[in-house]
């Protein structure tokens, strides 16, 4: 996995037209959100199939430490309710976040319905990435939380205080910024004495698809949601699912559909549901712009790359996680692309805005950053070290242009592991196996 280059993975060159058949984990989406219902349950719940990576363990383990235990099964977890694994009685809590913004973010409210005051701290990148509007809309819920003097800094480190039970009831949230704060808030939300009602303000939320998947999660586990535009409302409830199986993720897959595009010819992936929440599913649609054909039969989904890719203006304000993998593409174009609606992504896993613009750049593209996005104009790669600043994203879009591009090597590939621990083997597979 190692080259001449320490630590840094040479991304392989696709030596003829693919003819590949790939598996993806589970959605991490859907793993974290599942693992956090299931805490909130009246009985413990069968997750099967789910992601196995650091941030599902992460969730598992911040689960873990607020009382709410798991066991490892054949094929996944039973993740017992809050409550079943001990109290600690009012003793000081721990939560280990690492960079793990869906733990950062559905947790919280969680430790306020134990009995402990609940430390939360990660990795210094997680203190960069923004939480200050649900925790501000936590405390008037009537949640104590400390995160230092004055307003507070709306950053981990912070602490909160337990007791017993969060009074809830109606809040207005600033969720243009991450829709995993109306998403955290919506989770919990069966769990508050009134439930709660959140009336968002600002700018809308990115990413529709994630709060469309949560309202229908929160569905499937036996709760009573009501939308009526900006307005949300979850009614308190006993929440209950047995079992819950976790769908293929269809963000890391983008990798793989992109192959087939970048490469030539076909990739399938299996087990790509026919109707989904997942964000991912958006390539379905988009891949046939790029000259690509797309079939979706029982198996999965089939892309075939066409002879050439032409550049196109994109939209991604829904669908943002899936910029890297697409920027990366939109390199091999015809013509200049644009992409917009993504300036949420400077506060994920690090200003992805800014790193794709150099990286990509730094390899002999002419990627300019805009307000919100991206400008591709593209010129002929050479090859050269892709940073990856602990993002996962950044390893997937490093193996696309490694493609076509002989010599990238990708820096601290391990980092992929947030959400596919077995990519680099899964990848190098797809390119040597014929099927």
């Amino acid at each position: 996995m190692t080259d001449a280059h320490e630590d840094h993975w040479a991304a392989p060159v696709a030596a003829a037209a693919l003819d590949a058949r790939v598996r993806v984990p589970g959605s991490k989406s859907i793993t974290n959100r599942a693992y956090v219902l299931a805490a909130l349950a009246g009985a413990p719940t069968r997750v099967r199939v789910p992601l196995d990576s650091r941030d599902t363990r992460l969730m598992l383990g911040a689960l873990a430490s607020l009382g709410a235990r798991s066991e490892e099964t054949a094929d996944g977890f039973l993740v017992h309710p809050l409550g079943a694994g001990g109290s600690s009685h009012g003793e000081p809590v721990e939560v280990t976040l690492g960079n793990a913004g869906t733990v950062a973010r559905f947790t919280p409210a969680l430790a306020a319905l134990g009995d402990s005051p609940v430390l939360f701290d990660g990795d210094e990148a997680i203190r960069r990435r923004p939480i200050g509007p649900l925790l501000t809309a936590l405390r008037r819920l009537g949640v104590r939380i400390d995160d230092g003097a004055g307003p507070g800094r709306g950053a981990p480190p912070f602490t909160v205080h337990g007791d017993g039970g969060v009074r809830g009831g109606t809040v207005e949230l600033d969720s243009s910024a991450s829709s995993q704060f109306l998403s955290a808030l919506l989770l919990a939300g069966p769990a508050f004495d009134r439930g709660v009602t959140v009336r968002l303000v600002g700018d809308a939320p990115p990413s529709e698809p994630h709060i469309a998947m949560t309202l229908d999660m929160l569905h499937r586990f036996g709760a009573t949601v009501e939308r009526e535009g900006a307005e949300f409302h979850v009614a308190p409830a006993k929440l209950s699912c047995p079992e819950y199986v976790v769908e293929p993720d269809l963000s890391t897959a983008a990798p793989f559909v992109a192959a087939a595009v970048a490469a030539g010819g076909t990739v399938r992936v299996t087990g790509w549901p026919s109707t989904t929440t997942q964000p991912g599913d958006w390539l379905r649609g988009f891949l046939p712009a790029l000259g690509a054909s797309v079939r979706l039969d029982e198996d999965g989904l089939v892309v075939t790359g066409g002879s050439s890719i032409p550049g196109v203006d994109l939209d991604l304000h829904e669908v943002g996680e899936l910029t890297p993998v697409v920027a990366a593409l939109l390199c091999f174009a015809d013509g200049p692309s644009v992409i917009s609606g993504v300036a949420h992504l400077r506060g994920h896993e690090t200003d992805r805005i800014t790193a794709l613009a150099t990286e990509l750049s730094a390899l002999g593209a002419d990627v300019a950053e805009t307000d919100d996005g991206l400008r591709i104009t593209p010129a002929p790669l050479h090859g050269g070290v892709f940073h990856t600043y602990d993002d996962h994203r950044l390893v997937m879009a490093a193996a696309v242009l490694g493609l076509r591009v002989p010599g990238i090597y990708v820096e601290n590939p391990a980092t992929v592991g947030k959400t596919f621990p077995a990519f680099v083997e899964t990848w190098t597979g797809m390119l040597g196996t014929g099927r």
